[in-house]
């Protein structure tokens, strides 16, 4: 029985992935445009990609179904962040599920000791200023040093767990704009926090706090290859057996 609502749920998101690509979205035509360069820089490369590359997209979405499933989501709202990019490019997509269109794409840094222009390194430590991985949700928000704030609640244990003991939240901050890109050739770094554009987060925040999936991609294979987010099957079945013993 599990199998097959499963089944069912990844036809759903296959149906949604479908329905998210321009020709059928409710919001007008947009081409996908390809992923940026890894190794560009600049001002060009943060141009705007209107959709997540598809097997971001794809993990993404079998996250959130995942967590959903669990009761763990209070909005059909999607965040996807993808490292994999350098920060130069706008790698973070607020999607609206039920709508099936992209809300905001912006520009979004990474931790210090993540890497340069070019994430590479994450944790889920004390101390480590790094980005973390993997699943989150977004909770409640308060006003701190960078003004609004959003705190974050990692759902992956020994992968971003300690998000909410580390401080990691989002928020706004002056190192992340295309202006800085323009002078420095990279956006500043945060301290494993996902900081975005000051003139943008209090309205991007308002929209995500309260309940909505957060998805940090990198292909990392250990977390790729252990996350129970990504391989509910495994997960349920296991359950199932120990239910039957």
């Amino acid at each position: 029985m599990v199998g097959r609502r499963w089944k069912r749920k990844r036809l759903w998101a296959a149906a949604l992935w479908t329905c998210m690509l321009p020709s059928c979205a409710a919001a007008p035509a947009r081409r996908l445009l390809p992923a940026p360069d890894r190794a560009s820089t600049g001002a060009a490369a943060a141009a705007p990609n209107p959709w997540p590359r598809r097997e971001v997209l794809d993990l993404a979405l079998e996250a959130y179904q995942c967590g959903r499933a669990q009761g763990l989501f209070d909005q059909p709202t999607l965040t996807v962040i993808d490292y994999s990019l350098p920060s130069t490019a706008k790698r973070l997509w607020v999607i609206d599920l039920q709508q099936r269109r992209v809300l905001f794409n912006e520009l979004v840094a990474h931790g210090e000791r993540s890497g340069d222009t070019v994430a590479s390194a994450f944790s889920n430590r004390f101390g480590s200023k790094q980005s973390s991985l993997g699943l989150f949700r977004a909770e409640d928000t308060y006003f701190g040093r960078h003004g609004v704030a959003l705190r974050l609640n990692g759902l992956e244990p020994g992968v971003n767990d300690h998000a909410r003991e580390r401080a990691i939240v989002m928020h706004g901050a002056d190192y992340v704009s295309s202006d800085h890109i323009a002078v420095w050739g990279k956006l500043g770094r945060s301290w494993g926090c996902p900081a975005i554009d000051s003139a943008v987060s209090p309205r991007l925040i308002d929209r995500i706090r309260g309940g909505s999936a957060i998805f940090a991609y990198y292909p990392d294979r250990d977390w790729l290859g252990s996350s129970t987010f990504l391989h509910c099957d495994a997960r349920w079945a296991k359950a199932d057996g120990k239910d039957a013993r």
